[in-house]
């Protein structure tokens, strides 16, 4: 069920890139690169930093290629894709939730401390989107985006899996769930970070 789920978010990751880069005008390549790297960006970043080498994302062919087909899929039918909107938000906080839960379960076992675990955690969920901001000539959204807790909330979820880690397989789901309640209700309620005044 986890597998299914990581593949899940992995291919919605992939087509938030893809529509990045169809909203820029890149061409099939660029749409293809952007795809890629918010799919499976954050999971390497994490991998480097756990000494997981190669990440296991690059030895992973199949899912390598359902990237890349979903970047051809959103390329060609892009406006089909882009009236989907709101499925597609509710699924990239769920695929936040699993990275973020599997990112700080990856931090444990490599003996982390819980800061180590957070940080394992929201660099799964979000480095992804990070590198798409940038090579798209963006500031990473989570470094302004007001009124939608997105790094804070990956960061939670981690953190909640170092807490609970003792329970197992229970840790990454409530980790997960913790991370998607406080992505979907804080912006129903309007919660942001402080800003400078």
């Amino acid at each position: 069920m986890v597998e299914a789920l990581v593949w899940l978010g992995t291919l919605v990751f992939a087509a938030t890139g893809a529509l990045k880069g169809v909203e820029k005008g890149f061409d099939l390549l660029g749409v293809l690169v952007l795809a890629t790297v918010t799919a499976v960006g954050g999971g390497s970043i994490r991998d480097v930093l756990v000494g997981t080498l190669p990440p296991s994302a690059l030895r992973n062919e199949p899912l390598l290629w359902s990237v890349a087909l979903t970047g051809l899929l959103v390329f060609r039918f892009h406006p089909k894709v882009q009236a989907l909107e709101r499925p597609i938000y509710y699924l990239d906080t769920l695929g936040l939730g699993l990275f973020a839960a599997l990112g700080a379960e990856r931090g444990l076992a490599a003996g982390l401390g819980p800061f180590g675990v957070a940080l394992a955690g929201t660099l799964s969920g979000v480095g992804g989107g990070v590198l798409r901001d940038i090579l798209s000539g963006e500031v990473p959204g989570i470094l302004y985006r007001a009124g939608d807790l997105y790094a804070s909330a990956a960061f939670l979820g981690a953190l909640v899996v170092y807490a609970l880690h003792p329970l197992g397989e229970a840790a990454l789901f409530l980790g997960a769930l913790a991370t998607v309640l406080l992505r979907v209700f804080g912006r129903r309620l309007g919660l942001r970070l402080p800003t400078p005044r």
